[in-house]
């Protein structure tokens, strides 16, 4: 009996030993800068940023309006109430584009610019990353800005649902980025629209209601908004990021799956909910849209900043 005593006594002060030393190498641990969200001295987009869209597949004016408002909220919605898609914007703004990265240029401005519309789907309905790239071209980008093209419920792209929810790139330097986003409605809701839809993989819970009635486009706004955050941080790939240079985490996605205070995961955030709907947003925008937007890495706390 005494013996098996003196061998508790001794696993038990050899796991201490071991946790003791795991916390001392994690608090002599320094993330290299590589493993930072930091500026690699490159470009970041500027002053005023013409956004040019090419609507690929069928949208009905409702969904199409759900975009064109937030688009028109990120800086030219003067009275909206807070949160709002504007102050979204301006921390973006802040954090990012005032600083040394721009020269002390005049404050980024997103506006809505030039909408193509190629509802026959002349590429087919089932693209490549370099027919999206083709599309981008014809969205009639102009330099400086973004093209965006936006593909239906009914149209498959590649990786689509299985790698990526959008994806954000660029021609020669200096040319127009560009972004694409799917509305994941029919074909993934549970990977791209979470949380207004059942989730695909993990925790499961209740799905939340969509502030503009719609699940696949909803969802396809805070796609949206990842690739503007990173497109306008760290269009070319040499500004704003963090790893790899060929899959970096950018100022959206550095902080997945949180868009309130107090997210882990399966659980977004604390958020608001409309007294009516009982729809959960935590930004307000144009005309008395209601988004969900996600948090924002800020690189001086190392933290993500959330709305609410």
């Amino acid at each position: 009996m005494v013996s098996r005593v003196l061998v508790v006594a001794v696993v038990l002060m050899s796991l201490a030993q071991l946790s003791a030393g795991s916390r001392r190498l994690m608090e002599l641990y320094i993330p290299t800068a590589s493993d930072q969200l930091t500026y690699h001295h490159g470009t970041v987009l500027s002053g005023d940023i013409p956004v040019s869209v090419l609507w690929y597949g069928k949208f009905t004016p409702s969904q199409k309006s759900i975009v064109s408002d937030f688009l028109l909220s990120l800086t030219t919605a003067p009275g909206a109430a807070t949160p709002s898609a504007g102050q979204w914007w301006g921390t973006i703004d802040q954090l990012y584009l005032s600083g040394a990265a721009t020269n002390g240029a005049a404050p980024a401005r997103a506006l809505l610019d030039a909408q193509a519309y190629d509802e026959a789907c002349s590429l087919g309905r089932s693209l490549t990353l370099a027919q999206v790239e083709q599309l981008a071209a014809r969205a009639g980008g102009k330099r400086g800005g973004i093209a965006l093209v936006l593909t239906d419920e009914d149209v498959a792209v590649e990786g689509f649902c299985s790698s990526r929810c959008g994806k954000h790139g660029s021609g020669a330097q200096g040319e127009s980025a560009y972004i694409w986003v799917g509305n994941s409605a029919k074909q993934c809701p549970g990977q791209c629209a979470w949380p207004f839809a059942q989730p695909q993989y993990g925790p499961q819970g209740k799905p939340l209601v969509a502030p503009n009635g719609d699940v696949g486009m909803d969802g396809l706004v805070m796609v949206l908004a990842t690739m503007v955050g990173g497109t306008v941080t760290n269009p070319y790939g040499d500004a704003f990021y963090q790893g790899p240079k060929e899959a970096p985490l950018e100022a959206c996605t550095a902080c997945p799956g949180v868009y309130g205070s107090g997210a882990y995961p399966g659980f977004p955030g604390n958020l608001l909910v409309d007294q009516i709907t009982g729809a959960s947003y935590n930004a307000n925008g144009a005309n008395g849209r209601k988004y969900l937007l996600p948090a924002l890495y800020n690189p001086e706390t190392s933290t993500c900043s959330t709305l609410v």
